[in-house]
């Protein structure tokens, strides 16, 4: 089978947009984060609203595209011995040796955490108890933070691979079919309907937690797009209707965001219930069609073998796992010298960057720290080079 470029190069463009958003969070004014700079501005809130109602539907999405090739038929169980290797021992790794700079800085800030990072360090792994609101996750005593994402991704992929016979059956083909089959206005807008009805009915009642028991709204609308994601991977039809669609799918995005910014910014907090419901479906519609035009446009645009892409597809997932603890601690340390709104973002921009490259390209060259950033062993015999099949379980962003 031809390789999706434009399904690996969204990927990669979507975590250089996670890196742009998380850096937004140490600025945006009014919205909680782990630490936030003292150059706050309001406007910015305008581009970080724009990519937060979709970005997570489009990394799961595409998630569910890569498994979609990955899983094949009548062999679940290898395929999920796989996953438990690519996605928990990251995970694992990852919450107990790159994650604790994050609740660190943010609990020193918070004045509810001792300076000295190895004493803290050291109650950290003994799991001590607390004080209230030291940083997110302080109930737990550990957090995995921006990785939240590995371990939604597991449980989606393992519920997949369980119900990997019933999706072979011919009502499950049917079905999806059906789905895959949608063409004009159909496809703009019988596939956000379930993102409406997740909205209206457990929006209100669950928060964001991101503890997974407890997340059931993010998880219905995770789970959909996963599995939207799994159904259109191989449906030829479905992209050439995105394609066809990409400028009504996107001016059509462009027009439900700004009724639905307007509506959100001058509209006060008390309001009837069904003015609420009015901007909710405005942004689950925005939410779907621009999702579409994202998927028409890139495979206008990136279906092609870019000379970077071989690196990238390798790149991304220790990228992911390293760039948010690398903005948390140098913001930590940059802040008090107060170097103004345009050079501290930079320093920290430019540092982030630096230390995924160069941390990133050490991890590749050792092949007993490849794993623990779910990166394949290479081969021991150099004439025969691993193919480069990139990390199709990957594409990271997060909303934390």
């Amino acid at each position: 089978m031809t390789r999706r470029h434009d399904i690996d190069a969204l990927r990669a463009l979507a975590f250089g947009l996670l890196i742009l958003y998380h850096l937004g969070m140490l600025y945006v004014f009014d919205w909680g984060w782990h630490v936030k700079s003292t150059y706050q501005t309001e406007w910015l809130q305008w581009p970080m609203i724009f990519i937060n109602r979709w970005r997570m539907d489009l990394i799961f999405l595409i998630s569910g595209i890569a498994v979609a090739f990955m899983l094949k038929r009548g062999e679940a169980l290898k395929f999920l011995r796989q996953r438990n290797r690519r996605l928990l021992l990251p995970l694992l790794f990852g919450m107990a040796v790159i994650v604790p700079i994050q609740p660190y800085a943010q609990g020193v800030t918070n004045g509810l955490v001792a300076p000295g990072f190895l004493h803290f360090l050291a109650d950290y792994y003994r799991h001590k108890t607390w004080p209230e609101g030291a940083f997110d996750g302080w109930k737990q005593g550990v957090t995995w933070n921006h990785l939240w994402y590995l371990a939604y991704l597991w449980v989606y992929t393992a519920a997949l691979a369980g119900l990997a016979g019933l999706l072979e059956t011919p009502l499950a083909h049917r079905l999806r079919a059906a789905g895959t089959g949608l063409r004009g206005a159909a496809l703009l807008i019988l596939p956000a309907l379930p993102f409406c009805l997740f909205t209206l009915t457990l929006q209100s009642r669950f928060s964001d937690s991101f503890d997974f028991v407890n997340d059931w709204y993010r998880n219905a609308m995770y789970f959909t797009a996963f599995l939207y994601g799994f159904c259109i991977a191989r449906a030829s039809g479905f992209w050439l209707e995105a394609l066809r669609l990409r400028w009504v799918s996107l001016i059509s995005a462009l027009c439900l965001f700004a009724g639905y910014f307007g509506l959100a910014a001058n509209l006060p907090d008390d309001i009837p219930y069904w003015q609420q419901a009015s901007i909710w479906l405005l942004r689950n519609f925005y939410l779907w069609t621009l999702l579409l035009a994202i998927l028409g446009w890139a495979h206008a645009l990136l279906n092609k073998p870019f000379r970077w892409l071989s690196w990238a597809n390798e790149s991304v997932y220790p990228w992911y796992m390293l760039h948010q603890s690398l903005i948390v601690g140098l913001a930590y340390w940059l802040i008090p010298y107060r170097l103004g709104p345009v050079l501290e973002p930079l320093l920290v921009l430019a540092g982030t960057v630096a230390g995924c490259f160069v941390i990133s390209e050490a991890i590749k060259r050792v092949n007993l720290l490849r794993p623990l950033f779910g990166l394949k062993m290479r081969t021991s015999n150099p004439a025969l080079p691993a193919p480069d099949t990139g990390n199709r379980d990957m594409l990271l962003a997060d909303t934390h």
